[in-house]
């Protein structure tokens, strides 16, 4: 792929994998404030596999291009951003038009990959390190020496999650099926097989006094155990309804029936607190103060990297081109860590 030409994927509806359109078109141009990033590493997270089945809480109209995050080189800079920013490995958070080998990006949202974390490594991280860094540090606070149960704990970001814990001193609890097991154990974690174990029964056994912190991405029953599951003090973090993937109607309303019980929850005085999180809270009110967080914890999340205490689990890497079989690959729930889209060679 010359700097002339540029690819990109589009969603056209709700469609199966082999349904995601390939496009040809020039390469953009960089306007005021803006830079373009020639793609080296994108990947296939579950908001795009919710995009797919138009379940997404707040995806935009079809036709539109996914990848909610990409990591490559500035080719280009527009007015106002130092010329300097030219042939920097940057990765940004952009909610779609990541599958794209050429992505326009405000340069403020450029955050700089430190040398010596490759593409694909920093793009199992982008989306997947903010959420699980600010989740753990900045929405449960969690500490050395407290208990968390993490959901999904072999998933984007619940493997990410587990090694940050384990990083702050804190004991792990996940579930995930039995073949990711060894590898749990290898991190510290004590996992608990969700499709034939009694989930919550088990972590009673496990903390009798409930869990500190317990970070949920399945939402529905799920949620309401979680919460059960709790010390006194303690917080649940839901960030997702993935048990409602495949549901039909209103995509919308998994998501508000769940904001509806962690407002209640909160209303009840027995000390302990529960969040929905959203990686995009605030960047309304303040994009400058939303930016600077999401650059200073990518950052951490990088730092974490280098110093050994996380690892970038790659699943699987794939050119652009082979996209339908990416995301059968990520939604076959066969593998450990992040499906990768690489821009084609050629």
């Amino acid at each position: 792929m010359n700097d002339a030409t540029m690819v990109e994927v589009v969603l056209p509806g709700t469609v199966e994998p082999e349904g995601l359109r390939l496009r040809r078109a020039a390469v953009p141009t960089a306007g005021p404030g803006q830079v373009v990033v020639r793609m080296e590493a994108t990947g296939v997270s579950f908001a795009e596999q919710q995009m797919r089945r138009g379940r997404y809480y707040d995806q935009p109209p079809f036709p539109f291009v996914p990848g909610y995050d990409v990591v490559g080189t500035v080719i280009a800079t527009g007015r106002g951003v130092p010329a300097a920013l030219a042939g920097t490995r940057v990765a940004a958070l952009l909610k779609v038009g990541g599958w794209a080998s050429h992505v326009v990006v405000d340069a403020a949202d450029a955050v700089p990959v430190p040398d010596g974390i490759g593409a694909a490594q920093a793009e199992t991280l982008v989306i997947n390190g903010i959420t699980a860094w600010q989740m753990l540090h900045r929405t449960a606070r969690v500490r050395a020496g407290q208990t968390v149960l993490v959901h999904g704990a072999n998933g984007g970001v619940g493997s990410v999650l587990v090694q940050l814990a384990r990083a702050a001193g804190a004991q792990v609890i996940g579930t995930a099926s039995e073949r990711h097991h060894a590898a749990l154990r290898e991190r510290g974690v004590t996992p608990i097989d969700y499709r034939t174990e009694n989930v919550p029964a088990r972590v009673r056994a496990l903390a009798p006094g409930g869990v500190d912190a317990v970070f949920d991405h399945v939402g529905g029953r799920s949620a309401v155990d979680s919460w059960h599951l709790l010390a006194p003090g303690g917080t649940l973090v839901a960030y997702g309804s993935a048990s409602t993937r495949d549901d039909q109607g209103s995509k919308q309303w998994p998501v508000l029936k769940l904001l509806g019980r962690v407002w209640v929850w909160n209303a009840l005085p027995n000390g302990r607190r529960a969040s929905f999180f959203n990686v995009w809270a605030g960047k309304a009110l303040s994009r400058s103060r939303f930016r600077a967080r999401l650059r200073a914890d990518l950052t951490e999340v990088f730092e974490a990297l280098r110093r050994g205490e996380i690892t970038a689990d790659i699943a699987a890497e794939l050119p652009l081109t082979r996209v339908a079989e990416a995301m059968r690959l990520a939604e076959s729930g066969t593998v450990a860590g992040k499906v990768v889209l690489r821009a084609d060679a050629s």
